[in-house]
């Protein structure tokens, strides 16, 4: 058994579930074993559109040695082969202002070194995502069928124009994370329709690159790599309608915002095995610092760090990509296409941010410092596919302490997982085997309980930290810290499930839902043997909003207390409470119940029932 004593984690402030910080380790050159399986024609991409705009501003670029050179051949030099450049109708407000043009400049500076080019049209003048999806100025007031017409021929001239100058692009996205629809409000999901203008919009484009040349590969892409109930429900919607004339699926998978490397496996497998088709990652990014540098917030830090399981670190970012391209080398028949790194050429430079109004949002996630420098990071694209290098073991470096919080005379719940920290910089949650799994204490105060967690092999220590208090929290597993819903009664729809994604949770794990169609549940759970007296229930929930009915509720001997709960925007959290219910008999049934139409989404976290 190892012990690692020394270097477990115990913070000043204990959190639900687990006691949480990265040690810091000492800096070494980066490790990134080879992986078996990469298909001899694996993408090794980049998304640099951000680039005429940064070099506009001054921005240089410089290889780890410290020799300036232009930023795509750096990008070569470390094993990149292809690049995607998204394009614009009509952009002025920046975030790189890139428009067909541009995007035909970029394209010939990439074939020039021997990249090949992803295209990815957003059909906006601005960014297009989940939650924009801006129909072109343009194109404003337009019919649905004169939009699948706009949508034909700007695909198509685009393409023409391309071709005449003996630059086509390898490959095209028609539109950019979808998962809502485009060129809103004709294309917006959820529709009366079941989508069928969204699809006629899509294979509109479709149509556009094979009229143009049927050997451009056509990409469909949606975010949310690690939800294949979405992606099942989306390329259904495309088979059904006749818009499924694609190649590739495209995913966004970012481990912070997407869900775990494990639930992006299954849905690469499924998909790619369901509809035929190969898969990229076209969308993924890792930190390397925390730090920010030009004074704007960046969307990335600590919380996601955690969420992610990777280091914000240069090595950190290695692995995280390393173990990406492992995930895809294992899709089933080789359907496991590549990745594309999201901007990894975007750091701070004052007047290149995501507007021309506003800085950088993305500095740590890039693999440049702030000076421009590449980071050895860079060096697991050519790592990753040389057999020549020793395999050096992963090993586990700690376990970080872990933390839970109960009552006097009845049991606790400790935590079924632990965090681990690898010697890459990675981290996992591994099952723990306590000593006592549920202790009893008769007095406040702290405890402390021994477990260990395997690993190849081997045990490693961990422990716990209990805050017993005078209050007594009588729901089980009200924070869904083991990524389950275990204790739990889900009637309805199946809509609801445990989920693990920076923003969507207050701690590691929170309950979820979404569906794309009408939905109703109801989560309860019957608590029993209760003291009499009075109680408060407690819920804290963030989402989108919008149901038609969403309650908190507790029912005692045949009386139901109710409350409402509104919901505003994502990570926008609010607590709902019901107080002073009345218990006799020992038993309530605590809850939430809600009817939702299509679409409707969010987290519900950290339920208590505490004796007043």
């Amino acid at each position: 058994m190892k012990r690692n004593l020394l270097k477990r984690v115990v913070l000043a402030a204990l959190v639900a579930g687990s006691l949480a910080a990265w040690q810091p380790l000492s800096e070494a050159a980066v490790q990134v074993n080879p992986v078996a399986g990469m298909r001899p024609d694996f993408i090794k991409g980049a998304d640099v559109s951000m680039l005429p705009e940064m070099e506009a501003a001054g921005a240089k670029f410089y290889d780890v040695d410290g020799t300036q050179l232009d930023e795509m051949q750096i990008m070569k030099n470390h094993g990149v082969n292809w690049v995607r450049f998204r394009v614009w109708n009509n952009p002025t407000q920046g975030g790189g202002n890139i428009d067909a043009k541009r995007a035909l400049a970029l394209t010939k500076r990439a074939h020039a070194l021997g990249l090949k080019v992803l295209i990815d049209f957003h059909y906006s003048d601005w960014w297009a995502d989940p939650a924009h999806q801006a129909t072109p100025a343009a194109w404003a007031g337009h019919s649905a069928a004169r939009l699948e017409q706009d949508v034909y021929n700007y695909t198509r001239d685009t393409l023409k124009m391309f071709q005449q100058a003996g630059e086509q692009p390898e490959m095209v996205q028609v539109g950019n994370e979808i998962k809502n629809g485009m060129l809103w409000p004709t294309g917006q999901l959820p529709a009366k329709d079941g989508g069928q203008e969204l699809c006629r919009l899509i294979a509109s484009g479709e149509r556009a690159v094979r009229d143009t040349d049927k050997k451009i590969q056509i990409m469909i892409h949606l975010p949310d790599g690690g939800d294949n109930a979405l992606f099942r429900s989306f390329f259904d919607m495309l088979k059904t309608h006749a818009a499924d004339d694609y190649d590739v699926i495209g995913l966004s998978y970012y481990p912070f915002w997407h869900g775990t490397l494990d639930a992006m496996q299954k849905n690469i497998n499924d998909v790619s095995q369901r509809y035929g088709k190969d898969v990229v990652i076209a969308e993924t990014a890792f930190g390397y610092t925390n730090q920010d540098f030009d004074g704007t917030p960046n969307c990335y830090g600590s919380e996601q760090e955690r969420i992610g399981g990777f280091k914000s670190s240069v090595q950190g970012q290695a692995t995280g990509l390393r173990a990406v391209m492992e995930r895809l080398a294992q899709v089933p028949n080789g359907r496991g296409l590549g990745l594309f790194y999201w901007e990894p050429d975007w750091y701070a430079v004052r007047g290149a941010g995501v507007s021309n109004s506003e800085g950088d949002q993305w500095e740590n996630l890039a693999m440049f410092d702030k000076d421009g420098k590449a980071l050895e990071s860079w060096d697991v694209f050519n790592k990753v596919s040389d057999a020549s290098q020793p395999v050096v073991p992963v090993t586990v470096e700690y376990v970080e302490t872990q933390a839970a919080t109960g009552g006097m005379e009845a049991p606790i719940a400790l935590p079924p997982l632990a965090r681990v920290v690898f010697s890459d910089e990675h981290a996992e949650m591994l099952p723990v085997t306590w000593a006592t799994p549920a202790p009893v204490y008769h007095a406040q105060g702290k405890y402390t309980v021994d477990g260990t967690v395997s690993y190849g092999g081997e045990k490693h220590d961990v422990l716990c930290v209990v805050n017993v208090s005078d209050k007594i929290n009588y729901v089980q597993n009200g924070d869904f810290e083991g990524i389950n819903l275990n204790g739990w009664k889900i009637e309805g729809d199946p809509c609801v499930s445990a989920i693990q994604k920076a923003g969507d949770a207050l701690g590691q794990g929170a309950m979820h839902y979404w569906s794309d169609k009408k939905f109703a549940f109801t989560a309860s759970q019957t608590l029993k043997n209760l003291p009499d007296g009075k109680y408060t229930l407690r819920v804290s929930t963030q989402g989108g909003g919008g149901q038609s009915k969403y309650e908190l509720f507790c029912e005692v001997n045949g009386k139901r207390q109710t409350a409402g709960i509104k919901d505003t925007k994502w990570n926008e959290w609010h607590t709902v409470e019901i107080k002073d219910i009345e218990v006799k008999g020992g038993t309530a049934t605590i809850g939430v119940t809600m009817q939702a139409k299509p679409g409707t989404w969010g987290s519900l976290d950290n339920f208590e029932f505490i004796k007043q």
